[in-house]
């Protein structure tokens, strides 16, 4: 992965797109990267690559919780085309990364494109801030010759919305994630720096944002669909992030992460980021349904507990009774 080196101009890459039709989404993500040097400028003969989807859940296939898979296996051609060696992973709030793959409809493009699905494994890695050293992060991402970062464009209950660095908070394997929602959930803006913190060391080196259809109101599960159009692409997370949170027309303020990254100097404004497709006013979202009612970040030891439970219930008991179904 590349060192983290600010930009005092980076640059995203926003397009129109209405399809996950297959040529149509072809031509659109070659659009999308042209003016990023293409896919690559990323990805080198013989790289792993990992493709970091949303996998939040498989309980809800039809309310685009997830990133869908047409947009996966579209990114996961044009590595291949390049030379490089796609393999997919998530670390999903309940069950496996390949259960909640399958759930959602991804199991025969993953056959045909022979991308294995891995389950993470975390490591400690030393963090910027030493106040998160005892994050434990994917080995599998922290070792990847290259992170492609793959979020879903959603309203989040808790953080208002979720981008692409909170996609990475899925580079924390297992129930990690309870535990630091329980840790660092008592203090919004300590949990966001959280969140900045993990994006930062695992670096995606480029973050491909799926908004063709979002999902908005009281995400991240509990919302509902909305044609939105668009696709983006950065190799600055921190950039694109902030450049979605003005196409949606949220706050920048109500969104945790945002402040966090704004505080470290790592993405200041829109003005200080370089549009060499569209702009966000030129992709501009109107009545952007943000949650009825904001939760709490924190969890408490009853509710990680219990949501440990259900994990390890769907993970070790549920998935694989459904094998002889």
């Amino acid at each position: 992965m590349n060192p983290v080196t600010p930009s005092p101009k980076p640059s995203v890459s926003l397009i129109r797109a209405h399809s996950y039709d297959r040529p149509h989404l072809d031509r659109s993500l070659l659009d999308l990267l042209e003016p990023l040097g293409g896919m690559e400028h990323f990805v080198k003969p013989g790289n792993r690559v990992l493709l970091k989807p949303n996998l939040l859940t498989g309980a809800r296939p039809t309310k685009e919780c997830v990133t869908r898979i047409e947009w996966v296996a579209a990114v996961a051609r044009l590595v291949q085309a390049v030379g490089g060696k796609p393999f997919l992973g998530d670390s999903p709030a309940f069950g496996s990364a390949l259960g909640v793959a399958r759930a959602n409809g991804y199991g025969p493009l993953l056959a045909e494109l022979e991308i294995p699905v891995v389950e993470f494994q975390g490591k400690r890695y030393p963090t910027d801030n030493p106040d998160f050293n005892h994050l434990r992060l994917s080995k599998e991402a922290m070792e990847a010759d290259v992170v492609i970062n793959l979020p879903k464009v959603k309203s989040h209950m808790q953080l208002t919305v979720t981008l692409g660095v909170k996609n990475l908070f899925g580079c924390v394997p297992g129930k990690m994630k309870a535990w630091w929602h329980m840790e660092a959930g008592k203090d919004r803006e300590r949990f966001g720096l959280m969140l900045v913190e993990t994006a930062r060391a695992i670096d995606p080196d480029l973050t491909l944002i799926d908004g063709i259809l979002g999902h908005e109101g009281n995400g991240p599960s509990g919302g509902e669909p909305r044609e939105l159009g668009l696709l983006g692409a950065s190799s600055h997370v921190f950039a694109l992030d902030r450049a979605l949170v003005s196409v949606l027309g949220v706050d920048p303020a109500q969104v945790p992460t945002i402040v966090a990254s704004q505080s470290l100097g790592l993405c200041s404004d829109v003005s200080a980021i370089e549009f060499p497709r569209l702009t966000p006013a030129e992709v501009q979202v109107s009545d952007w349904q943000l949650p009825t009612n904001l939760l709490p970040i924190d969890f408490g030891a009853p509710r990680v507990l219990k949501s440990t439970f259900k994990h390890l219930y769907i993970r070790f008991i549920k998935e694989p009774m459904g094998a002889y179904r």
